[in-house]
């Protein structure tokens, strides 16, 4: 099997997940406890093999490993202090965690989301600027594709047990706070990777970058069906709102 017939088949198993996940809560189809998990770690599995196709495996584990120290300790420090995103602590549902604070699976799920980002604002900022510049935009631009889809998973995830705000934040309890700490995380992470990596890429292949972004989607669409069918439709509608444009502009910009 073929690199790309891989991630295709993860993409379709981590879609399948996603679509079980959400329309398993009307159908009242059985929800292991370990569903999350696997979602999560399909999802990073294919964004994993996108990335090690589209800029090969050193550029890879190095966006791996910035993303993971990045967001870890970014966490680590809001759990500990409400510094960065505003007050809040995990529960024990996403299971183990780093110094008892942040579970191991959320720095997994950090690259889950933020290689899409990064691969629509990659993509978005062909031939704006260059050099530190474009670096800086492409930068800019995926914290704000990363956080677009934090507007409908962050308070279906606090609806469902896996973290609680300890204050009564202005958007569906969620402080606003926590939405500028997101754009910070992924504009830091990105800025790292890119000086370090310098933006290039083994392929440049604009029909391979869908796949990314349909990561995006099956990810962004089965959070919002999950808010929706648990009460949370104005958080479902939002977060649609706010993800559309991303994936409409990437879709078009990845045409022929």
């Amino acid at each position: 099997m073929t690199h790309k017939r891989i991630t295709i088949s993860l993409l379709i198993v981590f879609s399948v997940l996603m679509a079980y996940s959400a329309f398993g809560i009307p159908l009242d189809w059985p929800r292991p406890h370990f569903l999350t998990s696997l979602n999560t770690l399909v999802g990073f599995s294919a964004a994993f093999s996108h990335a090690w196709q589209r800029l090969g495996l050193k550029r890879t584990l190095v966006f791996w490993a910035s993303s993971f120290v990045i967001s870890l300790v970014f966490e680590s420090i809001g759990v500990a202090t409400g510094l960065v995103y505003g007050s809040y602590h995990y529960t024990d549902k996403l299971g183990p965690k780093f110094l008892g604070l942040v579970p191991y699976l959320i720095p997994i799920a950090w690259f889950l989301m933020m290689y899409p980002s990064y691969v629509i604002a990659d993509r978005l900022a062909r031939g704006k600027l260059f050099g530190w510049k474009r670096f800086l935009l492409v930068a800019a631009i995926g914290g704000l594709v990363m956080t677009a889809w934090d507007v409908g998973m962050d308070p279906m995830m606090v609806a469902n047990g896996h973290w609680v705000w300890e204050v009564n934040g202005a958007y569906f309890g969620v402080p606003l706070q926590n939405y500028w700490g997101w754009w910070l995380t992924v504009f830091i992470t990105f800025t790292v990777y890119l000086f370090l990596m310098r933006d290039s890429r083994l392929l440049d292949d604009k029909r391979f970058d869908r796949l990314a972004i349909l990561v995006y989607i099956a990810t962004g669409l089965g959070n919002l069906l999950q808010g929706h069918f648990i009460g949370l439709g104005g958080a479902a509608l939002a977060g649609f709102f706010a993800m559309a444009p991303w994936v409409i502009t990437g879709w078009l910009i990845t045409s022929d």
